[in-house]
């Protein structure tokens, strides 16, 4: 239907700290004849490397860029392209561990502590809104794209043309369509054909 990129999230590795369905995303990135990004239970440079080797082009670090900074730096010196920082926020704070831990960390400050060790892309949820269909979080997407001047990825609560016209206006790079695909809130091709005629 034209999506130009796949995001895959194993929810199974979110929780337990390892990839739990490699062979189900393995098999996504063979059939795909378009990019795939993965998140979800990636915690080490063999896991990177792995799911990098199995056709996935973008790996999205949440949980282990936050307890392992040092981590983030050396897949960005052997990766840096492919490497995705997902800050999962609820109320500004960056939370972990498929969203079920929660801590202190600044979601923008946070950000920039990633950009010094390398990362140049962020996905940017917001745990009260994802799986919704209210709306996103646009003030905070906002400010982390006027914060930070890389590209921005939004997600959570995205189920509108209008959703992804303000989106595209503060600047995002993209937005992330889960939901409101499956409900038919949006139809993938009106929604790509909108956002390129702006």
């Amino acid at each position: 239907m034209g999506a130009p990129r796949i995001h895959i999230v194993d929810l199974d590795g979110a929780k337990t700290g390892e990839i739990a369905n490699f062979e189900v995303i393995h098999q996504i990135a063979r059939a795909l004849l378009v990019p795939a990004e993965l998140g979800g239970g990636i915690r080490d440079a063999a896991a990177v490397e792995k799911i990098l080797k199995a056709g996935i082009d973008r790996v999205v670090l949440g949980t282990a860029a936050v307890e392992n900074p040092q981590f983030v730096a050396e897949v960005c010196r052997n990766y840096r392209e492919s490497i995705v920082v997902g800050v999962d926020a609820l109320k500004g704070k960056v939370a972990i561990r498929g969203w079920r831990q929660g801590t202190q960390l600044d979601a923008v400050s946070f950000a920039r502590s990633m950009i010094k060790l390398g990362v140049r892309r962020f996905i940017y949820t917001d745990i009260n809104r994802d799986g919704t269909l209210t709306e996103p979080n646009f003030a905070e997407i906002a400010g982390m794209i006027d914060n930070l001047r890389v590209p921005i990825v939004a997600s959570g609560g995205v189920a509108s043309l209008q959703h992804l016209t303000m989106l595209k206006k503060l600047g995002a790079e993209g937005a992330i369509v889960g939901k409101a695909l499956y409900t038919g809130d949006i139809n993938l091709k009106k929604a790509l054909n909108h956002v390129e005629r702006m």
